[in-house]
């Protein structure tokens, strides 16, 4: 049901080509020019490989190459309709993307040793990918924003699928959570505050920063390099930075406070809208007073629901303090795919332990309350979860999979939207493809441009 040409920007966009792919080394080549954009040879081998750890299909360099063309011209086409992503949409899509990196290496120090760089170095180099990639996908989703699909169109498409193109749905599972996350009281984030004064204190007295940092900083991507961070204007919270721009090179900050904690910061440089500074985080934690009090709350909660005096909707009005599941029954999306079901794979990634606990558990069983860590929220909480739904590996159908179903036949008539426009697009850019290519059989007649 997935198409081969149609343009997968998570795939085809060369993000982490000099950060997270290895390619053969030799001597690089420009192969395409489009418009102002490039294409490297090295492109195509990073593409290829970002393809197979995906476990997307094989391609041939003539394929990798159609629609790098593709991408290029769109992102051509975002610079000329001045298409606006702002440093926040880059900071969040690059935040993620090193949470998923981290989640699957173990931990944000040793992402930072497998590749030798801090988080913020490699937050410096991935920067401008992000934003192209964001600009991207925002061209493409302008293209194609006036596309609607009436359910007639979605089982015409299901019906005139060839038999053998019909794919396997591996196991789906579904999931909802009740969270009781302890709270920090008045007098934790005192003794944060207190803590990190007496820290700043020793360093005015003579301590060395960069040995503090590693004795008491709670920022793990800074930490073990001495709270050493390397920036520009815009990556960094703005109560972080608007610190880091008042310093003078030397001068120690007065505590500041962000969504992450606790600061003080110490200037080391600046060079326009780059610095380097060091810092120091401590996190207000939660007493064990306050953790006692989730602890009976969130057992009290399930005690009523194993004797039906509760419905499970109204659990979650009642006891959950997640607001990113509160308001939606409870329901725990998926982030890589953005839909309500999880396969085994995106799991192991995201919430190994949801996996381990439910993996005996019938539709509509409950977990007890266990204490987890929130891969989103950066914090510690106790929660119950409930298998929603278990759906075996099948054969796709209209009634298990209509919203599966529903993307393949949106995803079809998205492409002919996209091929359309790029068709309309090729005879007024400038497209020069290397020799070498000069043989493949393209989707579009890119040679004759």
């Amino acid at each position: 049901m997935k198409h081969k040409y149609f343009l997968t920007l998570s795939i085809v966009f060369v993000l982490f080509n000099n950060l997270f792919s290895q390619t053969t080394k030799s001597i690089d080549k420009i192969v395409a020019y489009i418009g102002d954009q490039i294409i490297l040879k090295s492109d195509i081998e990073n593409t290829k490989l970002q393809a197979i750890q995906e476990s997307s299909p094989n391609m041939s360099n003539c394929e990798v190459l159609d629609l790098l063309i593709m991408q290029k011209l769109l992102l051509n086409q975002a610079e000329l309709d001045s298409i606006k992503i702002s440093d926040a949409q880059v900071d969040g899509e690059m935040e993620n993307r090193l949470r998923i990196i981290e989640n699957q290496i173990g931990s944000r120090q040793k992402l930072e040793e497998f590749y030798g760089k801090s988080s913020t170095q490699i937050k410096i180099e991935m920067k401008d990918a992000i934003k192209k990639k964001l600009l991207t996908e925002e061209m493409q989703r302008q293209i194609t924003s006036s596309i609607q699909i009436t359910p007639k169109e979605i089982e015409e498409y299901f019906y005139q699928l060839p038999k053998d193109s019909i794919p396997y749905i591996n196991t789906k599972l579904s999931f909802q959570q009740i969270v009781i996350f302890p709270k920090i009281t008045k007098e934790d984030k005192e003794n944060t505050y207190k803590k990190l004064g007496d820290v700043r204190e020793s360093i005015l007295k003579g301590k060395s920063f960069e040995s503090q940092a590693r004795l008491y900083s709670q920022d793990p991507g800074s930490a073990s390099q001495g709270g050493t961070i390397s920036a520009s204007r815009g990556m960094m919270v703005p109560q972080f930075e608007a610190t880091v721009f008042s310093l003078k090179p030397g001068e120690i900050s007065r505590i500041i406070e962000t969504d992450y904690g606790y600061h003080i910061i110490q200037l080391v440089e600046r060079k326009g809208d780059d610095y380097t500074c060091k810092h120091i985080l401590m996190i207000p934690e939660f007493s064990r007073e306050s953790l006692n009090e989730a602890s009976i709350k969130i057992e009290e909660c399930y005690g009523k629901l194993k004797e039906n005096q509760i419905t499970w909707n109204e659990a979650i009005k009642i006891y959950s303090n997640d607001n990113n599941t509160k308001n939606n029954y409870g329901i725990i999306t998926n982030p890589i795919t953005g839909e309500q079901s999880w396969s085994s794979e995106d799991l192991n990634q995201i919430d190994q332990q949801i996996y381990l606990l439910t993996s005996s558990l019938n539709k509509g069983d409950l977990t007890k309350p266990t204490l987890y860590f929130d891969f989103y929220e950066r914090k510690q909480g106790i929660r119950i979860v409930r298998l929603m739904d278990r759906l075996p590996q099948h054969l796709a159908n209209l009634k298990d999979d209509y919203v599966l179903i529903q993307k393949a036949t949106e995803n079809k008539k998205k492409q002919e939207v996209i091929k359309k426009w790029v068709s309309s697009k090729i005879s007024i850019n400038y497209i020069n493809i290397d020799s070498e290519f000069l043989n493949c059989s393209f989707m579009f007649p890119w040679k004759k441009s």
